[in-house]
């Protein structure tokens, strides 16, 4: 047998394959896909919210939506956002350059929204976000390389306890 042909039967093989896993998949539309599967999809389940795969036909996007759906977590079992006492975001002064949206949020009068947030230089560091409870300790690190400064503000706006928050807090412990 010659390479060319255990190359096109390799190929055929391939193609049955995946033939067949297409046409079963449509067969377990009520079955939930597991994260692995989800993430070879295009779905990362941990984040993605049924809401989101309702909107997939706006945008001409239909044929996702099966399989977005089996991916989603339902909007109401994801109220509760995790919020953080503190937050520090440390870049390099040098990667400014290969971040311009990290820099337009540093340099712009946004940060100074969220007293609760410190900026910190770090030599050769990308991009991150540590946050931290109420101790200083660090909770989770996030790396914002690929954040605009639109996502840097509406996560901060989101995840860090207000001034507001912090006060009810306060008179709830009392």
């Amino acid at each position: 047998m010659s390479g060319s042909q255990t190359l096109r039967d390799l190929c055929g093989r391939t193609a049955a394959v995946l033939f067949i896993f297409l046409s079963l998949s449509g067969c377990f539309t009520n079955a939930e896909f597991s994260a692995d599967d989800c993430w070879s999809l295009g779905f990362n389940k941990a984040n993605l919210l049924c809401s989101s795969c309702d909107q997939l036909p706006n945008f001409g996007l239909e044929t996702l939506k099966d399989h977005c759906k089996q991916c989603c977590h339902r909007d109401d079992s994801v109220n509760a956002v995790k919020q953080y006492a503190r937050a520090r975001l440390e870049v390099c002064t040098c990667k400014f350059g290969a971040y311009p949206q990290i820099q337009a949020f540093i340099k712009s009068e946004r940060p100074t929204k969220y007293p609760n947030l410190q900026i910190k230089y770090v030599r050769g560091l990308d991009p991150i976000i540590k946050l931290m409870d109420a101790e200083g300790n660090v909770q989770e690190v996030l790396a914002i390389d690929k954040w605009n400064t639109e996502t840097v503000d509406e996560f901060l706006r989101t995840h860090l306890i207000s001034s507001e928050d912090d006060i009810k807090i306060r008179l709830n412990l009392i």
